[in-house]
């Protein structure tokens, strides 16, 4: 059996990476139309490990995107926040929380659905040395069902 140090699960996305996007147009509506674009992101790892912050950007019909994650491991509660920013809205949303397990991160919290106060979910797997996939889900009925809405697929640039 090896030690698991959980500060450094999120080790595996520092670098630079683009990303393909899938994103539903329209949220926990029953649209079943996606947009496709692609971004570019750099991750960088902070405090030891124990947090990192990456920026994306990706080019929008309003313009640029960049947006910013931070993300720290709270070792009382074994667990991340994921925070994220961008410059549409020039704050910062409330966090995502979660672990790691068997190689699978699922992170929690709330967001916004044309006006209503959803749960959302992140989970990251598929992770390889080159690769990862990210996918965002909204349940707008406490948890009973989830809608997919946002999918990334990560590749990394080699240096």
């Amino acid at each position: 059996m090896t030690d698991h140090d959980p500060r450094h699960d999120f080790d595996f996305f520092n670098g630079t990476w683009t990303g393909r996007h899938r994103q539903l147009r329209d949220r926990l509506s029953g649209c079943s139309e996606w947009t496709e674009f692609e971004s570019r992101s750099w991750v960088k790892p902070l405090a030891g490990g124990a947090a990192q912050i990456d920026q994306v950007s990706w080019e929008s019909a309003g313009g640029p995107v960049y947006g910013i994650t931070l993300r720290l491991y709270d070792p009382v509660a074994d667990q991340w926040s994921m925070n994220w920013a961008d410059n549409s809205t020039g704050r910062l949303f409330p966090p995502m929380i979660g672990r790691f397990r068997d190689g699978v991160g699922v992170f929690g919290g709330t967001d916004k659905c044309r006006a209503q106060t959803v749960l959302s979910r992140f989970t990251w797997f598929e992770i390889t040395p080159t690769s990862a996939t990210w996918e965002q889900a909204f349940s707008g009925d406490a948890g009973l069902t989830w809608e997919t809405n946002w999918r990334t697929e990560f590749t990394r640039i080699r240096s």
